[in-house]
């Protein structure tokens, strides 16, 4: 197994690919505790996956107070030792563009899906350095890259996220902490239901060259791989998991619709 005795730490593990990440990170060896605020869910991850005799718990944590952040590392290493791994998964978008967004709704997505970022390194930073080095695996999207004219604060969050993740690499190499970036596209959880249900999904899969939307299936790999020791040349990298999304299109002109 590719991760044993490494010990991860996950944020918006509950469910959907938090959860999907926090299984496979379990599978291939490490102990896992998975943070959220859907206490319930989060809990009953915990316990299905503990059924299936794999070493994970549940933390409560949302990203956005640094209190808790310290509270999931604290009980982390109380309960494991150490930290090696820490995947900032959680987030969270409105689809309102540049003219419509709410401040409230700014400041929420940003303080998830950016704030809740640095916070999480912030907090893990000194369990790593205790722990001789780690891999931080940052979360962004293709919406950072090539963004929408929605989802404004998702796209400005995402986008600081990739900056965020090379600042921290420079600042932590001399600790044995790599930083590392994932750039994922839509990916088919419950947190597309809108879409699904509006009809909006089925008509983004135009999008995707490889036609049809990333399950978590296709990006837990990524997940394993950055905190394995396989990747242990990567700091300050962006590894872009899309399906083809920001390569261009394969549409052909002479094709009709």
């Amino acid at each position: 197994m590719r991760l044993t005795g490494k010990v991860a730490l996950i944020s918006g593990g509950a469910r959907g690919q938090g959860a999907a990440h926090a299984e496979m990170l379990a599978r291939e060896g490490a102990s896992v505790v998975i943070g959220d605020i859907l206490d319930d869910a989060g809990e009953a991850t915990a316990e299905r996956l503990r059924g299936e005799g794999l070493p994970v718990h549940y933390a409560h944590l949302d990203v956005r107070l640094a209190a808790d952040w310290d509270a999931a590392v604290r009980l982390t290493e109380e309960r494991h030792g150490r930290l090696d791994v820490l995947v900032n998964n959680a987030g969270m978008m409105t689809p309102g563009d540049v003219a419509e967004e709410t401040e409230d709704n700014w400041d929420h997505v940003v303080a998830v899906n950016q704030k809740g970022q640095w916070l999480g390194m912030r907090a893990a930073i000194p369990a790593m350095r205790r722990s001789g080095g780690g891999s931080i695996i940052n979360v962004a999207s293709t919406f950072g890259v090539r963004p929408p004219a929605h989802g404004v604060a998702y796209a400005a969050a995402k986008g600081a996220v990739r900056a965020l993740t090379r600042n921290a690499a420079m600042a932590l190499v001399k600790d044995g902490i790599r930083v590392n970036c994932l750039i994922l596209p839509m990916v088919d959880t419950d947190f597309l239901a809108r879409a699904r249900a509006t009809g909006g999904l089925a008509k983004r899969v135009r999008d995707y060259p490889m036609g049809r939307i990333a399950t978590p299936a296709d990006i837990s790999p990524g997940v394993v791989y950055l905190a394995s020791d396989e990747s242990s040349y990567m700091t300050g990298s962006e590894l872009v998991i899309d399906g083809g999304l920001l390569a261009g299109t394969a549409t052909r002109l002479d094709e009709g619709d």
